[in-house]
């Protein structure tokens, strides 16, 4: 690892220095990561134990619990840490293992997308073959894709990163370790790592968009067509709600990784940043269970199962 023996550290600059604005930071991201964690899990154990959730769109809805869980894990620690302890020092070892978990989860979650979104398709589109298309061998094979594609993103990037120098600043403006800001302190050319950022972004980026948005052309036109007033209310719903996250998370992430930084633009990239590590876990589970009758319902029954237990 030649990388490591230039410096044996770096040092993450933050959001702030004045400590009563690290001391509400720490209460404010601990409340955020909680409720990430309360949130997702509680999705995640309502598909598990409800049979009434026993189909492809919870399913999938399960895994995009666990992938919030796992990467808002492998930030929201870290910065905590820092906050308390005041220390702003990272080995480059634990440095790149951020970064392989980082990448790894938030390389996913397109893809993710775009299976929800092909499941949408199938549900409104071609409701009568629905369970035949979307059978539970076909929806593991689809979530194993999804997983095996982020962490070959993540493991490539990563591989790459091995190859850069950090031998002058060793300061990072943000408060964890990720792709861009490395590329800013390195001694070495990292031409080629942009180049494969910029080369996965167009494709594999590129590729998960057109295959979350093309489905809705198909999708909108058949809800336009439903006469129901309620069937059209309910096929909205279950779609805004899969809309939403989508703008949220391609927004932020257009931003962080495409947008040419700039010392001017240090503090508006902080901001998305942390929109895209620590709220958008907690966004997704809320804009899906409170727009959800039937995760609602779920909830309820498991909540007079304990207390009838109890």
């Amino acid at each position: 690892m030649r990388n490591v023996t230039e410096i044996s550290s770096l040092t993450l600059v933050g959001l702030s220095d004045h400590p009563l604005t690290m001391n509400g930071l720490f209460v404010f991201f601990l409340f955020i990561y909680l409720m990430t964690l309360i949130t997702n899990l509680l999705i995640f154990f309502l598909v598990l134990t409800d049979y009434n959730l026993h189909n492809p769109m919870y399913f999938f809805l399960a895994n995009l619990a666990f992938l919030d869980m796992s990467y808002s894990s492998v930030t929201a620690p870290r910065i905590l840490f820092d906050l308390v302890t005041k220390s702003r020092s990272i080995s480059i070892p634990a440095c790149i293992s951020q970064v392989f978990f980082y990448v790894s989860f938030i390389s996913s979650e397109p893809f993710l997308l775009s299976a929800m979104s092909y499941d949408r398709y199938i549900a409104i589109c071609h409701p009568l073959h629905y369970t035949l298309i979307m059978s539970w061998r076909v929806c593991t094979r689809m979530a194993s894709l999804v997983w095996v594609a982020g962490w070959s993103i993540s493991l490539a990037h990563t591989l790459l990163l091995l190859r850069l120098s950090f031998c002058r600043t060793s300061s990072i403006h943000n408060f964890f370790c990720d792709l861009p800001h490395l590329y800013q302190i390195t001694c070495t050319d990292p031409f080629i790592n942009m180049v494969a950022v910029f080369l996965s972004g167009a494709s594999d980026g590129l590729g998960a968009i057109l295959l979350t948005f093309i489905p809705y052309v198909y999708i909108i036109r058949t809800i336009l067509r439903i006469r129901s007033k309620t069937g059209k209310r309910k096929a909205f719903s279950t779609c805004t709600s899969h809309l939403t996250v989508v703008f949220i998370f391609y927004g932020s992430l257009i931003f962080i990784y495409f947008v040419p930084s700039s010392s001017d633009m240090i503090t508006l990239n902080k901001l998305f940043t942390v929109i895209s590590a620590l709220i958008n876990p907690l966004l997704n589970p809320l804009i899906y269970s409170l727009r959800n009758k039937d995760l609602m319902e779920a909830l309820m029954r498991s909540y007079n199962h304990l207390r009838s237990a109890c």
